[in-house]
């Protein structure tokens, strides 16, 4: 088991549930003591018992809704990844007619059931979204591991390169906190892709080992730790570094100054690393709430229809 492969990130969800816990309220963006102690003690007993660092990813298997429930048309996909792992996912198709086909990766913790907040405004609006289990996650076999993980981007990919309704359409990627950086990391492994347009980062780190440091530094537990911790990441799979390579490709970052989960400093640094097209947007409130707010979802729908690279008025019926 590699460093990589392990460390939490104190996410939304795991907020919530901290709050819920403690019965007490805390501002938006605010910190929970007693979840930024649990994920410290956790990142600490995990390098004490198998010299990892924590826990990257945090699955749930258990769906605590599906999409009709929120009034969603949906499909159920099965996907098999390049080593035979089995994946879930699901289609929530456009009202109407497609403008384009968004692949979403979402954050490290639960799974699509309670990610789905975050895009079912998508289909209302006329985009078709793929929601990705990673490995571990809800209906998908395996365990999350880096780099295996990317198997799993690639599997969703090609099923949507492959499949006669969705392979005609332009194509997004939208990536929330690890999604995010999970994301830009795989871009570059289809970055020949004719109908991959752009993407949208919200909320993503520069390093894996600058992520590991800042989660270590929130508790005196795991403080002394931050530098070992963090010399034992591997580097390998850097958004940041995998910036270079996408100079073909406008990309939409946004990152909130509330956020304390990934640094606001970090929306900078990506920005400045990538020499194409790309939008900054700051925003307020906590992390990944960024569609939470109308102003954010107006930006977005803005950036897909401006960076549309198929014109859907020439393509032919029989590719949708």
């Amino acid at each position: 088991m590699s460093a990589s492969q392990h460390v939490r990130l104190f996410d939304n969800a795991s907020e919530a549930r901290c709050k819920e816990a403690s019965g007490k309220q805390y501002p938006v963006g605010g910190k929970c003591p007693a979840g930024m102690n649990y994920l410290a003690l956790v990142l600490l007993t995990t390098l004490l018992l198998n010299g990892c660092s924590g826990m990257f990813f945090f699955p749930a298997r258990h769906h605590v809704q599906t999409p009709d429930q929120l009034e969603l048309n949906y499909q159920d996909i099965q996907l098999t990844a390049a080593d035979g792992t089995e994946l879930h996912a699901w289609l929530l198709p456009a009202a109407g007619l497609p403008q384009a086909t968004i692949l979403f990766l979402h954050g490290n913790a639960e799974n699509i059931s309670t990610h789905i907040q975050n895009v079912r405004w998508l289909p209302a609006a006329g985009y078709q979204v793929l929601l990705l289990d990673y490995r571990g996650f809800g209906n998908s076999e395996g365990a999350a591991e880096l780099p295996e993980i990317f198997l799993d981007i690639d599997a969703a990919l090609d099923w949507i390169n492959t499949t006669p309704t969705v392979n005609g359409q332009p194509l997004f990627l939208l990536g929330q906190s690890i999604g995010a950086s999970l994301m830009l990391y795989s871009a570059t492994r289809h970055i020949d892709n004719p109908r991959l347009c752009g993407l949208i980062s919200d909320a993503a780190f520069t390093r894996y080992s600058d992520i590991t440091r800042h989660v270590a530094r929130q508790s005196w537990l795991t403080w002394p730790l931050q530098y070992p911790l963090a010399w034992m990441m591997s580097n390998n799979y850097d958004p940041i570094d995998a910036l270079a390579e996408l100079d073909s490709l406008p990309i939409l970052f946004f990152q909130s100054i509330d956020d304390q989960v990934i640094p606001y400093s970090n929306l900078s640094q990506l920005s400045a690393a990538h020499r194409g097209d790309n939008l900054q947007v700051s925003t307020t409130g906590p992390h990944t709430a960024t569609f939470w707010q109308h102003q954010n979802r107006s930006v977005m729908l803005g950036f897909l229809r401006k960076h549309s690279c198929i014109d859907m008025n020439k393509t032919p019926l029989n590719n949708l």
